[in-house]
């Protein structure tokens, strides 16, 4: 029933949440005794969450970002810090969405905001146009990854899970896939000529350095939101209420937002909220069900029956992301899939702040996975389809790779995504 339920509903073209939703009812009303009123009361408690609460305004805060103009300031100051090395200004797309990804939590609002900026000036340069979407692409996903993160926050939410200790544990790995990016892109551009032209002005030591101290407010934004969270001076929602705050007052002050540009904000921010909370209802009425089924615990004695393995069954849960990150948007698939995998991981003696760090990192891969990887959709869009879908996908398959070798990395040192949460909290 839970199979058929979910291939039926979401395969007759449903909205997922109503898909989860509607699947883990029919089980609660005719496998577990008519239950459903159990499903009233989870939903009740998830939306009721203070924890969730800081969802929405991590949303407004990265759709503020997006239109305020904050992106063209950042993309200026650290155009001369990247100009004279090999890749140019495709380091300076990486290092932006980095930044951006600090503030955002989102990979969507980062890709689109970087790209919006990056696509037309490298494009009048002379850059490799593939290689300028590959470059936004891979480096879109870091939104996701670098706290404070949507993913990190659902996780936590969903799992009861420290939040701040899934930050922390989100910022080496974020910063490793930065370098290993840039470390990418520096070979690639030293062995393949006409990948980028070469530049003719090389920029001062001291306007280097002057550009990297005017984003000072923006560094301050993104210390005022984490060092806050990681110093236990606020939660997670206390964070976000304030940088939500911040973000308008740097966006009339620094930036070009404008009141208009704010009311459409937060009105899109509504919207992307209320699809999520609908995928958060669907899946916390089906995780319901599968719990009083006892599913996670069958799927648990099975695998020790078989013999299989720590580690074969992390393989598994990897290549079952894979898959599916072909046909769900990252979010979805990972609230459609907590139910069932992190009582199975844990129980097999993961921890679960590392296992959300690489949960997350399989939704980045799924993002960048055509045919739904939204992040392709959206810089195929910003290109005005000069670069199609198919040769965006192309150009992103080495960060993707290097995102799928990034898991490996933290399975054999776990202590990468671990070290921060046990040394500050």
């Amino acid at each position: 029933m839970l199979l058929g339920g979910l291939l039926v509903f979401a395969g007759s073209g449903l909205a997922l949440g109503a898909a989860l939703g509607l699947t883990g009812l029919l089980i609660l009303q005719f496998v577990a005794g008519g239950s459903t009123f159990v499903a009233i009361d989870a939903v009740w408690n998830v939306l009721n969450s203070f924890t969730l609460s800081a969802i929405p305004l991590f949303i407004m805060l990265g759709e503020i970002m997006l239109r305020s103009g904050l992106s063209n300031r950042i993309y200026s100051a650290l155009t001369p810090v990247f100009q004279s090395i090999p890749g140019g200004l495709l380091h300076t797309n990486i290092a932006v969405c980095t930044l951006f990804g600090a503030v955002s939590g989102s990979s969507l609002s980062t890709a689109a905001a970087v790209g919006s900026v990056a696509y037309p000036e490298m494009k009048q340069r002379g850059y490799n146009r593939n290689m300028v979407v590959g470059s936004l692409a891979g480096g879109g996903t870091l939104g996701l990854l670098i706290p404070p993160s949507l993913s990190l926050l659902i996780y936590g939410a969903l799992t009861e899970t420290s939040i701040g200790k899934l930050f922390l544990a989100g910022i080496i790995p974020g910063l490793m896939f930065a370098v290993f990016f840039m470390i990418y892109v520096f070979l690639r551009c030293r062995m393949q000529a006409g990948l980028n032209p070469s530049e003719q002005n090389t920029a001062s030591a001291t306007t280097i350095i002057l550009g990297i101290a005017s984003l000072w407010p923006f560094l301050l934004l993104i210390f005022a939101i984490m060092g806050s969270i990681a110093f236990g001076l606020a939660t997670p929602t206390e964070a976000a209420g304030v940088g939500v705050i911040a973000t308008i007052i740097l966006g009339f002050s620094w930036g070009t937002l404008t009141l208009k540009t704010l009311a459409r904000s937060l009105y899109l921010a509504i919207l992307l909220y209320a699809s999520i909370a609908f995928v958060v209802m669907g899946a916390t009425i089906l995780a319901q069900a599968v719990s009083l089924l006892g599913v996670p615990q069958e799927i648990l004695e099975t695998v020790r029956e078989a013999n299989l393995g720590r580690w074969t069954v992390l393989l598994i849960v990897v290549i079952v992301y894979l898959l599916l990150g072909c046909f769900f948007d990252g979010l979805s698939l990972m609230i459609m899939t907590l139910p069932i995998v992190v009582p199975l991981m844990s129980g097999l003696g993961f921890d679960v702040i590392w296992l959300g760090v690489i949960i997350t990192i399989m939704i980045e891969i799924g993002q960048v996975t055509p045919p739904v990887g939204l992040n392709l959709s959206v810089l195929v869009s910003v290109t005005k389809d000069e670069v199609s879908l198919g040769e965006a996908a192309l150009a992103t398959v080495p960060y993707w790779l290097i995102l799928l070798a990034g898991v490996a990395i933290l399975a054999a040192l776990p202590e990468l995504a671990l070290f921060l949460p046990e040394q500050l909290m």
